[in-house]
């Protein structure tokens, strides 16, 4: 590394970020990149530990000790070059990955990790203002094709270097807008769509056809309006299919109430103010305002439902946790470098929410009109990894929306019904990940990755199995392939 005492001498800075109190007043991006030099000072913490865990920690295998001295040496073009050799969307994962690297970060044991996520950040963000994140058409056309269904970071990733490995490529939406769950589920204060559309630029640049607006799958399964395309009929016309949908069942709480007006999943709600931030005029929207929140359910998807109902004006936010606060600091000689179990703040927290942990909802109850009132809970006793009830804690919050944003169980099975795929236990499409035969399911030239294949992940295990099931799918087409695996 260019500087051997960097970690030494410099402390770890996080990006510099709006204010709560004015952040809230909008639905634009908060937290700008570091600046030219700040990034050079914190990629010069990274400190040539040897055995590089950051690697291990990082689902698409970037190179980060590489970029890290790259950027400390102000040589942001060949960063970019490294950056993109292993990650095809930074702008993506520069934002929303939660980091597994940064914990598994050699310096992490006993002080705080290299800031590997905002350099990130930082590298593409400079890329794009340079200028040198340009299309790579092929040189020269396989004369394959193939359906890549869904364009979520999986699909996206797997289009991307099949369309330059020389195929023809097309990706089939069922939403009006490329993007999957980038699109329309994530807010917009996280990751601006922007960044989404030049990639689809790009891409289109590249070769890659965009097809929205159409299901693949059983015309009974399809919504009103939609272009149906039968599995059949994607086979017949592609030589390889890919499945990359999300992960879109998500998990229910049936207890009594539940079919209240008022009780929704967060993937009713969330996808809506998308759709206004980008100018549709909705007949109807689901809104928070002036409303007494209640969030079930205490990962990204619960933050995002807080910081929306922040912004659309919400009267009270309580978010509810079934198991135990965590610690505010890890073990780190005990987890490190595992992804540790510790207290985390968002920025949608830090913007106003009451956090309760270890509390189970009863029931949902009525307010004599169809409508949901409140809810009733309980607390939570924890021993031994099991819960039990804790007698006499039984009660009572005012709730006129409540969200249900619990995780999700599986990508949609009509979809794989219609073609015919076996699933694993948890209801995902069956394809391994090594040998002959990564990334293909029990039907010909039918592949499955991201979501739909492992389940609920993160956008960068979404990004490394989009590129892993493009090799495995070139392999298959060409016999061969150099693509990176």
């Amino acid at each position: 590394m260019g500087k051997i005492t960097g970690f030494l001498d410099h402390p770890r800075v996080a990006e510099p970020g709006e204010a709560p109190a004015l952040r809230k007043r909008h639905w634009r991006e908060f937290t700008p990149s570091l600046d030219d030099t700040a990034a050079a000072i914190q990629a010069a913490r990274c400190m040539d530990c040897g055995i590089p865990f950051c690697h291990q920690g990082c689902p698409v295998n970037n190179v980060i000790p590489d970029f890290n001295d790259l950027v400390y040496r102000q040589d942001w073009r060949h960063a970019i070059e490294v950056l993109h050799s292993t990650n095809n969307f930074p702008e993506f994962t520069g934002r929303i990955c939660p980091a597994p690297c940064e914990a598994a970060c050699t310096l992490n044991i006993n002080d705080d990790a290299v800031g590997i996520k905002s350099i990130e950040h930082k590298i593409i963000d400079k890329a794009w203002e340079e200028g040198w994140v340009q299309p790579q058409p092929p040189t020269q056309r396989t004369g394959w094709s193939v359906a890549v269904v869904g364009s979520g970071p999986a699909g996206l990733a797997a289009a991307q270097q099949l369309a330059r490995a020389g195929h023809a490529v097309t990706v089939f939406e069922k939403n009006d807008r490329v993007g999957g769950l980038l699109r329309y589920g994530i807010p917009d204060f996280k990751l601006q769509k922007s960044h989404i559309d030049r990639r689809i630029e790009q891409m289109r640049a590249e070769g890659v056809t965009f097809r929205t607006g159409v299901f693949v799958g059983a015309p009974a399964d399809a919504a009103d309006g939609a272009t149906v395309l039968t599995p059949t009929q994607l086979r017949e016309q592609f030589d390889a299919v890919v499945l990359s949908g999300g992960a879109e069942s998500p998990r229910d709480l049936p207890l009594p109430g539940r079919e209240l007006d008022g009780v929704h999943f967060a993937m009713d709600f969330l996808p809506l103010q998308n759709r206004v931030v980008a100018g549709d005029v909705l007949a109807e929207q689901l809104r928070a305002t002036d409303k007494q929140v209640v969030v079930i359910g205490g990962g990204d998807t619960g933050s995002d439902c807080v910081g929306t109902s922040n912004r659309q004006g919400a009267a009270a936010i309580t978010q509810f946790e079934l198991l135990p606060q965590p610690p505010a600091q890890e073990n780190k000689p005990l987890t490190w470098p595992y992804w540790p179990l510790r207290l985390r703040t968002s920025s949608s927290h830090e913007e106003g929410c009451q956090r309760d942990w270890a509390v189970a909802t009863k029931r949902f109850n009525d307010d004599g009109k169809g409508r949901v009132r409140s809810l009733t809970a309980v607390r939570l006793r924890w021993q031994d990894g099991k819960m039990s009830e804790l007698p006499g804690s039984e009660f009572e919050i005012q709730a006129d929306l409540v969200l249900l944003a619990m995780g999700f169980v599986s990508p949609t099975q009509a979809v794989l019904d219609a073609f015919g795929v076996d699933r694993d236990a948890r209801g995902n499409a069956a394809a391994a990940v090594e040998g002959g035969d990564a990334y293909r399911t029990n039907v010909d030239k039918v592949f499955a990755a991201g979501d739909m294949r492992r389940g609920q992940s993160l956008v960068v295990w979404a990004i490394r199995e989009g590129r892993q099931c493009a090799r495995a799918v070139d392999e298959f087409l060409m016999g061969t392939s150099s693509l990176p695996r």
